[in-house]
């Protein structure tokens, strides 16, 4: 049940741009996680009222949780990895990207009329 999601203060990149960029995400997280991809959810959410810094400059925030226990390596090694792709496709600074990891509980997350 891995999940990507990222809030951004920029427009969507174009259609194409932005389902390539989604696939890519979603490639990368189950590959760090070692999980399969029919699992993995990535979500996008463009033109977000945020500050960082006290500026207006493009930022992102974004989150990604799995059932499971996530590594301090996988973490340092999605962070660089997920900043890098972002601030290319999003051109906002990878020093202006906050990532938040969290394991989940299966319990506490639900999927097709149960749980993990």
């Amino acid at each position: 049940m891995p999940l990507i999601k990222v809030q951004t203060s920029t427009s969507a990149p174009a259609k194409p741009d932005l389902d390539a960029l989604l696939k890519k995400l979603s490639a990368a997280l189950a590959n760090h996680l070692g999980k399969p991809e029919s699992y993995v959810m990535a979500a996008f959410e463009p033109n977000v009222a945020m500050t960082f810094g006290g500026t207006l400059e493009p930022t992102c925030y974004v989150e990604i949780k799995s059932v499971g226990s996530i590594t301090a390596q996988q973490t340092k090694a999605m962070s660089k990895d997920f900043c890098q792709q972002l601030a290319k496709s999003l051109s906002a600074s990878e020093n202006r990207i906050y990532i938040e990891f969290a394991d989940a509980k299966g319990y506490l997350w639900g999927w097709n009329g149960s749980t993990f």
